[in-house]
C-alpha cells in the first residue's frame, strides 16, 4: 500500500553496479534498469507532483493531456477520502516551482467506488486552472502491451522531499495486473505514473496491493477499456 499512511522504513538508494542484464536495449533507449535515484530538476518530470492533505504528501499525480489543459491521473485508493487535497508538481526541497493547485472534481471507475476492485485502481481528478499550460503533460494511453518497452516510474515517497525515478519493463502479473521491479517505491509512491519512450502513460502505480506491499516490486492496472472509458468521462 504505498501510500502516506504505510510506514517509510526504507531510504532511497542509489544502486552501484548493475549487472550486464540491466544494459538492455529497449525500444526507447537503453539501461541500466531496475535502478533507482533521485529525478533531476528537468522538464521532463515537470508533470509529476507530490499530492499533499495539509502539510503531509500522500501520493503522487502526474498531469496528462487533456482538451481543458486541467487533467491528473492517479491511483483511486488516493482519492477516495473527502480530504481538500493540493497537487504541487516538480515539489522539491520544501519548494512548488509551478505552483500549487487545488484538486477538484474526481473521476473514481464504479469498480473502486462500489467495492474497491483492486482492477479499478486508476482515477482522475481535475484541478482549478490550466496546469497542462505550465508544465506540460504527458498522453494517457491504453491497449498498449505489458513489456513492449521500458517504462520510467516517477514519485514520492512520503519520507523524502524530491522525487525518485526507475526505469524497467513491466511483466504481466495477471491479465489485468502488470507489475515492476524498481527498488525503494513506498509509501507516498501510489499514483506514480509509467510513462514509455513515447511519453504515454501506460500505468499508473496502483492496483494490486495498492501499488505492493515491498518496496522493491510496484503494481499498475493493465489500462484497458474501463481506464478509457474514465478517461473519456473526465475530459468532457
Amino acid at each position: 500500500m504505498k501510500r502516506t499512511s504505510r510506514t517509510a522504513l526504507y531510504a532511497v538508494v542509489v544502486l552501484l553496479a548493475v549487472t550486464a542484464s540491466s544494459e538492455a536495449i529497449a525500444d526507447d533507449g537503453t539501461g541500466p534498469f531496475g535502478v533507482t535515484e533521485v529525478a533531476p530538476a528537468t522538464s521532463q518530470y515537470a508533470p509529476v507532483g507530490a499530492l499533499f492533505d495539509g502539510t503531509r504528501h500522500i501520493c503522487t499525480a502526474s498531469v496528462v493531456r487533456s482538451p481543458h489543459q486541467d487533467l491528473l491521473v492517479t491511483a483511486a485508493h488516493c482519492l477516495d477520502g473527502d480530504d481538500d487535497l493540493v497537487f504541487v508538481p516538480g515539489y522539491r526541497d520544501g519548494t512548488a516551482p509551478y505552483g500549487r493547485w487545488k484538486v477538484g472534481k474526481r473521476y473514481l471507475p464504479a469498480g473502486w467506488s462500489e467495492g474497491q476492485d483492486e482492477d479499478s485502481d486508476l482515477a482522475f481528478a481535475t484541478v482549478d486552472g490550466k496546469v497542462q499550460d505550465r508544465v506540460g503533460g504527458n498522453r494517457f494511453t491504453t491497449g498498449t502491451a505489458t513489456g513492449a518497452t521500458a517504462v520510467t516510474v516517477t514519485g514520492y515517497p512520503s519520507s523524502r522531499d524530491v522525487p525518485v525515478t526507475c526505469t524497467n519493463k513491466p511483466t504481466a502479473h495477471s491479465r489485468t495486473q502488470q507489475r515492476i521491479e524498481c527498488p525503494e517505491f513506498t509509501g507516498g509512491t501510489s499514483g506514480s505514473p509509467w510513462v514509455n519512450g513515447n511519453g504515454q502513460v501506460v500505468g499508473v502505480l496502483g492496483g494490486h496491493e495498492e501499488g505492493g506491499l515491498t518496496p522493491d516490486v510496484s503494481y499498475s492496472v493493465v489500462l484497458g477499456a474501463e481506464a478509457a472509458a474514465l478517461y473519456r468521462d473526465a475530459v468532457r
